[in-house]
């Protein structure tokens, strides 16, 4: 199959049955249509089970047979995770599908009937419509080491999300009791984190002497040598803290059931940062990509996990693309509108792209002079993110071509490959 648009209107021809199916929790829908945008059958429910898929293949191989088509294709929205079990589901029984952007049906579904009704039935039938226009994609099925990956990224997604909450709940905790602490510890480190699971209130410090608090903080695990400056800061502020005095017993409960959540959660995202590395090491991209200064291991691997291996990409566009970087211009007669990334891509992958960058304008010195070329150039000089943004971009190129090519990084080969940067020297 062909990904260029008139090679997938070529798709569906007359022997083809185009099927739209919207994807539900319990009971999706799917509506079946030619060629030509007929509806063969009014748009039938099947559930999200084993009897269920078998109901939808057993209606797809009797409307085949009822319409004399030989062909066929199933399309849905790739929205949530329920679609993912009945495209397992198809590719165990050799039936194609494909995906159809969820903004494309929420903007084309009142085409027909001018109304803004939504239902399962009208959007499968939307799907289809579609699906027959050549408006689709096709899935990418992940295996191996990359379907590892990419569920080792979407656990990390959620395990720091839930750091998160806990630091904020954490915070919420320290406002009542004890506000003055985050003059001494901004964030959650060792030191913070040991004050606050031996003496986690304002008068458990008061009137104390240094150095038992010292030997008390000790006895956590992890924190050889406690910081003595900021115990007596901790002491000092204790005195005239404003922090609640009432529900004590309840509030050390809280800050000690948190900080174990805490403890937990940070060992296991380190336990996982460090077997997604192992992961990423086996993918060939590892090597060429590494050789980049300024891109660590850690960079390297949320990448891969995010696109997989470069080598599934012809070119750097489709990357480009699926990142959201294309530029998009908002323009009309004589007026000129300003050109802007489109963000219609991933935004995770965008984050990774620009946090990658910033490294290396400080670590690479070709990247560094691409960067302040853009920055300082006579004509059309770009503001310090927009340089950024086009820094990411050219990223993805260059790691598309060395991964491709096989080739490991060479600045001065990519400063003579660069004539303005020629020019400038």
């Amino acid at each position: 199959m062909n990904h260029i648009t008139n090679q997938k209107i070529n798709q569906v021809s007359d022997n083809t049955l185009v099927i739209g199916v919207d994807i539900a929790k319990k009971t999706h829908y799917a509506c079946p249509i030619d060629d030509r945008g007929r509806v063969l059958q009014k748009a039938f429910p099947f559930g999200q089970s084993g009897s269920g898929f078998e109901k939808f293949k057993h209606s797809i191989r009797t409307l085949q047979d009822l319409h004399e088509k030989e062909q066929v294709i199933v399309g849905f929205e790739p929205t949530g995770h329920y679609w993912m079990n009945l495209a397992a589901y198809l590719v165990q029984h050799d039936i194609p599908y494909v995906f159809v952007n969820p903004m494309h049906v929420s903007r084309t579904k009142e085409l027909d009937d001018n109304l803004q009704t939504k239902n399962d039935q009208k959007d499968a039938r939307v799907i289809a419509q579609l699906i027959r226009d050549g408006r689709f994609s096709y899935p990418r099925i992940l295996t191996g080491v990359e379907a590892e990956l990419r569920n080792a990224s979407m656990l990390r997604t959620k395990i720091v999300e839930d750091i998160t909450a806990l630091k904020n709940r954490m915070i919420r905790w320290l406002d009542r009791f004890f506000p003055e602490f985050h003059q001494v510890f901004p964030s959650f480190g060792k030191n913070a984190c040991a004050i606050l699971e031996k003496t986690p209130l304002p008068q458990d410090v008061v009137g104390i002497d240094l150095e038992d608090l010292v030997t008390l903080y000790i006895q956590v695990e992890g924190l050889k040598c406690p910081s003595r400056p900021k115990i007596k800061q901790i002491q000092f502020l204790a005195e005239q803290s404003i922090g609640i005095r009432e529900g004590l017993e309840m509030a050390r409960f809280e800050i000690a059931t948190l900080l174990n959540q805490y403890k937990l959660l940070q060992h296991q995202l380190e336990n996982l940062d460090s077997h997604m590395k192992e992961l990423a090491i086996q993918l060939i991209d590892f090597e060429y990509v590494q050789s980049v200064d300024g891109i660590g291991a850690h960079s390297i691997t949320m990448l891969l996990s995010e696109i997989g291996s470069f080598t599934h990409y012809k070119h750097p566009r489709q990357l480009i693309k699926l990142a959201g970087l294309t530029l998009r211009e908002n323009s009309s007669g004589q007026h000129k509108g300003q050109k802007k990334i489109s963000k219609r891509g991933r935004k995770k992958l965008r984050a990774i792209l620009y946090r990658m960058t910033l490294p290396l304008i400080r670590h690479n010195s070709a990247f560094s002079s691409l960067y302040n070329y853009y920055i300082s150039r006579p004509n059309n000089s770009l503001r310090k993110k927009e340089a950024l943004v086009v820094l990411c971009s050219k990223v993805l190129k260059i790691l598309h071509a060395l991964v491709n090519k096989q080739l490991y990084f060479n600045e001065e080969a990519m400063m003579n490959d660069l004539h303005c940067l020629q020019e400038v020297a």
